[in-house]
């Protein structure tokens, strides 16, 4: 595959990922209501070990080296532990609109954690481009009254910092491991820590919660867990972390789609005029020129 057309479908994968992962807040809004912080923080893991262990025994996947099982572990405290337990607390006390709008500083963290663990240089104009994207974002906030941090806001900035390092760890790794096997294998590493509080959390009037809140776990476990970062870490690992992160900036206003159509969480003029400056930034950002580090070895 030649390098443009990888890149072209990096981006791609890196969409389909996005998509996926804007239905997580929703989702997850739906599912803490019946089922609690913990078992849909930890619990998603738990159910989604399940496939992934099927998956990599049929396929007879090596064990990772030790120096891989480092970035396994950096993936597994940000995507399998961290995020989802910190978005499930926080949303059940913020709508799903309030979260879409901080998550969006994401591409920033993903950026700037690539710039140390993947040795990528995003240029003046991505940084550019990343600086409109975050101010819009900031806007809408202030716009809708979100200025003063609650306890919800700042475990939801500290999900954005965990889950960018891990975008950018897993990123990098996806190169030589493969990108399902980055989080399938992180998932492996979580899911047994996981297990013991999960069970007692569970209820037997979780049995009982209706058809929606098990459709929504079930797709945080399935999809969001596992099948969404397989599609995430394959184009980043084609079209370069920076670059395909900047795809995020379009996540929030999905989230906030999604939240009018699943949530009856209302949708602004404004809202749409942010969105589509967001989505001049993306363009922006996606055209801009990405370097690599050069070390002393590649020199000689």
């Amino acid at each position: 595959m030649q390098k443009e057309t990888r890149e072209k479908f990096g981006l791609l994968l890196g969409l389909v990922g996005v998509i996926c992962f804007s239905l997580t807040l929703p989702s997850t809004s739906i599912a803490v209501e019946y089922f609690g912080t913990t078992v849909v923080g930890l619990g998603r893991t738990v159910v989604a070990a399940i496939l992934v262990a099927v998956v990599l025994i049929v396929r007879k996947e090596k064990l990772p080296s030790p120096r891989q099982f480092k970035s396994l572990l950096i993936v597994a405290f940000g995507a399998v532990l961290g995020f989802p337990l910190l978005t499930s607390l926080a949303m059940e006390s913020l709508p799903v609109s309030h979260g879409a709008v901080e998550l969006a500083l994401l591409p920033l963290a993903t950026a700037g954690f690539a710039t140390f663990r993947a040795g990528e240089i995003p240029s003046r104009k991505f940084w550019i481009s990343s600086v409109i994207g975050s101010l819009a974002v900031i806007m809408y906030a202030l716009h809708l009254g979100f200025g003063q941090l609650q306890f919800a806001d700042l475990t939801l900035l500290a999900a954005v910092l965990i889950l960018g390092l891990s975008y950018a760890e897993g990123g990098r790794l996806a190169k030589e491991l493969g990108s399902w096997q980055v989080i399938a294998w992180a998932i492996m590493i979580g899911a047994p820590f996981f297990i013991i509080p999960v069970g007692l959390n569970l209820t037997t009037e979780m049995l009982h919660a209706p058809i929606h809140a098990w459709v929504s776990f079930i797709y945080l476990a399935v999809v969001s867990q596992f099948l969404a970062y397989v599609a995430w870490y394959s184009g980043m690992a084609m079209g370069g972390i920076a670059r395909v992160s900047q795809i995020q900036y379009l996540q929030p206003f999905l989230m906030i789609l999604f939240a009018t159509v699943f949530l009856d969480e209302s949708i602004t003029v404004f809202t749409v005029m942010i969105a589509l400056i967001v989505v001049f930034s993306v363009i922006l950002g996606k055209n801009a020129p990405i370097s690599k580090k050069i070390s002393v070895s590649e020199k000689n």
